[in-house]
């Protein structure tokens, strides 16, 4: 009996670690091709137009957005980046403007400064804020899943940065709407954050639509 109890003890242990190393290494799932067809088309309908994405083009030579606009290249709009772990987006910051607390479950962020200033940020599991001011030329990198922002605090020149993440769908949790904009209830709310009903049902009333990515 006790080498049966033995046994299945050893038996947990191990589908247990097993498991912890399946999420240790969980991501974007590997392909056994050597890229995914759509289901509509097939390898002799595919050609060079199926892997260029063209949906920058508009961005070339425009002028700076009076909001914060961010353009995706994701497996959503380029469905050839299905299993290729990969995916980009391009942030156009007017003077004066916030990318919002969000974070990406699937993906870190590796973020390209290509014009103007930006002040970028992080929170990691110890609640320890990390901050950089980036210029021109400087790269940053948001890690996987942790809440984090970008702030143009320029009042008069735009920023313009380029994104890679390490997921073809890296998904976007946007603080606060997820917060205020899902339904929680006031109450619940307005204990969370230590203030009023009131003061809930305001922040609420003022939040606008923001683009996110």
């Amino acid at each position: 009996m006790a080498s049966i109890t033995c046994i299945n003890k050893s038996f947990f242990l191990f589908i247990f670690s097993f498991a912890i190393v399946r999420m240790a290494i969980a991501g974007d799932p590997d392909i056994l091709t050597d890229f995914e067809i759509p289901a509509n088309q097939t390898n002799t309908t595919i050609d060079g137009n199926f892997f260029t994405f063209t949906g920058m083009r508009v961005l070339v030579g425009s002028n700076p957005p009076p909001t914060l606009n961010v353009s995706k290249a994701s497996m959503a709009e380029f469905p050839a980046l299905n299993g290729q772990s990969v995916s980009y987006a391009v942030l156009q910051f007017p003077a004066n403007s916030t990318n919002p607390p969000h974070t990406h479950p699937r993906a870190s962020e590796l973020l390209f400064l290509l014009q103007g200033t930006l002040q970028v940020g992080f929170v990691d599991t110890m609640n320890k804020l990390y901050t950089q001011t980036l210029r021109a030329g400087d790269l940053f990198v948001f890690p996987k899943g942790l809440v984090h922002f970008q702030y143009n605090v320029d009042p008069e020149t735009p920023a313009l940065a380029v994104s890679a993440f390490g997921s073809a769908n890296a998904g976007t949790v946007l603080v606060p709407k997820s917060v205020f904009t899902t339904g929680i209830d006031d109450n619940i709310l307005a204990q969370s954050f230590k203030t009023d009903v009131a003061t809930i049902q305001k922040i609420k009333a003022g939040l606008a639509p923001n683009p996110c990515y």
